[in-house]
């Protein structure tokens, strides 16, 4: 299930966001005031309410938007989390926007789901990132345009 971010997911929130090779505190600190973190919850956590946050997905800007940040636990990574969170990015949007986002160019994982949710790539962006030992610093920017409504 998705739903957006509620103020008792900070911890967790957090929590995930150090999964990320390249986390942006302030800019999840700033989400609220820049855009949309959407939130996916597994079917059950410890205390029995189905609500605890795996994985989350924060959109920023209005209009055409970018997905700055889209992680799932590992623990609950194949079974169609991140998906989930990219389908609910792209049909949160109105026809004839664009959606765009940059990923690490060594990260088959995502760029296959992105690739899977129709994003295609635009560009290519050596040093995009701060550069880790044994990590690519090259990112591809990957875009997708939400169809024109049909009628």
């Amino acid at each position: 299930m998705i739903r957006p971010v509620r103020a008792g997911d900070a911890t967790a929130i957090a929590s995930l966001q150090t999964l990320l090779d390249a986390p942006s505190p302030r800019l999840l600190a700033a989400a609220e005031a820049v855009g949309t973190c959407l939130v996916a919850v597994d079917g059950d956590d410890a205390a029995g309410n189905g609500d605890h946050p795996v994985g989350y997905a924060l959109v920023i800007g209005e209009g055409d938007t970018h997905l700055a940040e889209l992680v799932v636990h590992p623990d609950y990574r194949r079974e169609g989390h991140g998906r989930a969170l990219v389908d609910a990015v792209v049909d949160r949007q109105a026809p004839g926007t664009r959606v765009t986002l940059a990923v690490a160019a060594d990260n088959d994982p995502a760029r296959s789901l992105y690739e899977s949710a129709d994003f295609r790539p635009l560009d290519r962006r050596p040093q995009f990132y701060e550069s880790v030992e044994g990590c690519a610093d090259e990112a591809v920017v990957y875009a997708h345009d939400v169809p024109e409504a049909h009628g």
